[in-house]
């Protein structure tokens, strides 16, 4: 894992889901808004729709959080010779979780942090809007308990086991 004291590379979070269309792109503007200096946030897909959800963009636009480069994309990205090397993985659906993964350069931690996906709500847009907003807040607090942890501190198998942690808030 990388070094996060002054000065030193930032953090690379990379955030899966299937579609990369909202849940995932919702964790990458907020880990990036969080603490550019010390994480990158990054997203993408098993299976990328290929656009991020309407709903999401609208979000992230209200909460004044970053859309540059906001985009769905495929996982085979981040595992191509030349791409980030990631230092964590959080899968944030369960497809993505129990589908067989590329093999990530650098072996980076990982966890599950499976949330329900509000591009699959129906009905009333209100409904569909507290969804995404439900989701957002919960990507929130889990983002803000990772970056309080002590990364630089813990060894393996205690970081392992608080990343599980939240994931399961």
């Amino acid at each position: 894992m990388s070094s996060a004291s002054p000065g030193a590379k930032p953090f690379n979070i990379l955030f899966l889901c299937t579609g990369n269309s909202a849940r995932s792109i919702l964790a990458e503007a907020l880990m990036n808004a969080e603490n550019p200096a010390r994480f990158r946030g990054y997203s993408a897909g098993s299976f990328p729709k290929g656009e991020v959800h309407p709903l999401a963009l609208d979000l992230l636009r209200r909460e004044g959080l970053p859309l540059d480069g906001l985009r769905s994309k495929s996982w085979e990205e981040f595992s191509a010779p030349g791409a980030p090397q990631m230092d964590f993985i959080f899968t944030v659906c369960d497809n993505a979780a129990n589908e067989p993964c590329p093999i990530w350069p650098g072996h980076p931690m990982t966890a599950h942090w499976g949330l329900p996906d509000p591009a699959a709500v129906e009905g009333e847009e209100t409904m569909r809007r507290l969804a995404f907003a439900e989701t957002l807040r919960a990507l929130r607090n889990r983002i803000r308990i990772f970056a309080s942890l002590p990364l630089q501190s813990l060894d393996a198998m205690s970081l392992r086991n608080r990343l599980a942690e939240i994931g399961r808030q």
